[in-house]
């Protein structure tokens, strides 16, 4: 019979089409799993993966293979988590997935008092855009999500946490750096600057753009929020930037001037996301719990949900 291990690994590469990369995600050496998988293939008596220079292709029933070692991938978790879940309070092995737009400006604040009321938390943390998040929950990469609402995929929970507001960010020597308040007139016909395809405030700015009468620039996509900080502070143009990351970062740059939109507010609502087949829904919610008491005491005008 495969092992639960050659079965990881085999998801692994079709989730990579990458052996190294595979085995990155897997925290073993290539040749371990390149040979693992060949030990699989052998046991099986059948080809599962096509291997050349081409990259890596899956045989007919290599891909067949996938959607059942998926699930067994998935059952196998879920064991772990009900015996988790006899528990008391939050312990074990928690693998909790995040955009980069969100961990380094929250995580910092709320970990130290996570770790000092449950020191047999293990928490596992990865970034990832938001557009691949819900797949990769949805396969058991992870048990739970703080991402951008909302999500949209089948069979999952999602609990919203607080509103996040996006600032407009200019450099200083803009002409409405010297505004104290800015209207959604001001914006009109202004160079916006955003992420990348992939990020849902991406997809937010553009609405945004449209909405205003500013105009998005395509060329010039950054590949972080640190990226767009230092195109807006070089004049390349505005951009809209989550509020933890303005209050982490932007603060403390004398490049740059943000400012709210005057009038109706503009925010992106930040929330939990995990499985409906999930028994540690209790855990997920004390999760969130330390979330919301973490925006209240940082940045008390983010209104909790």
């Amino acid at each position: 019979m495969p092992s639960i291990r050659q079965i990881e690994y085999l998801v692994a590469l079709a989730e990579t089409k990458h052996f190294r990369r595979a085995a990155e995600q897997c925290g073993v050496s290539q040749p371990t799993l390149s040979a693992q998988l060949k030990a699989l293939e052998e046991r099986l008596g059948a080809q599962l993966v096509e291997r050349g220079r081409s990259g890596v292709i899956f045989t007919p029933l290599g891909e067949q293979c996938l959607d059942t070692a998926r699930r067994v991938l998935q059952g196998v978790q879920e064991i772990r988590e009900m015996a988790l879940s006899y528990g008391k309070g939050l312990g074990g092995t928690i693998r909790l997935g995040l955009p980069p737009t969100i961990g380094p400006y929250l995580l910092p604040k709320m970990l130290p008092r996570l770790h000092s009321d449950y020191p047999e938390l293990r928490l596992f943390v990865r970034e990832e855009v938001p557009q691949t998040l819900p797949r990769s929950l949805q396969s058991g990469r992870y048990d739970v999500l703080i991402t951008p609402l909302p999500v949209k995929a089948a069979d999952i929970d999602t609990k919203a946490l607080f509103r996040e507001p996006l600032f407009i960010v200019m450099a200083n020597d803009h002409p409405l750096a010297a505004k104290d308040e800015i209207e959604r007139a001001d914006l009109y016909g202004e160079s916006i600057l955003t992420l990348e395809t992939g990020h849902q405030l991406h997809e937010q700015v553009e609405s945004i753009c449209e909405e205003i009468g500013a105009r998005l620039r395509f060329d010039f996509e950054g590949t972080s929020l640190d990226t767009l900080r230092q195109m807006v502070g070089m004049g390349s143009g505005l951009s809209f930037l989550p509020g933890l990351f303005v209050r982490s970062v932007l603060d403390q740059d004398m490049a740059v001037t943000a400012r709210q939109i005057k009038g109706r507010p503009i925010y992106r609502t930040i929330g939990l996301v995990w499985r409906k087949s999930s028994p540690l829904t209790a855990q997920y919610a004390t999760l969130g719990t330390y979330v919301r008491e973490t925006i209240e005491r940082e940045h008390a005008d983010f209104p909790r949900l």
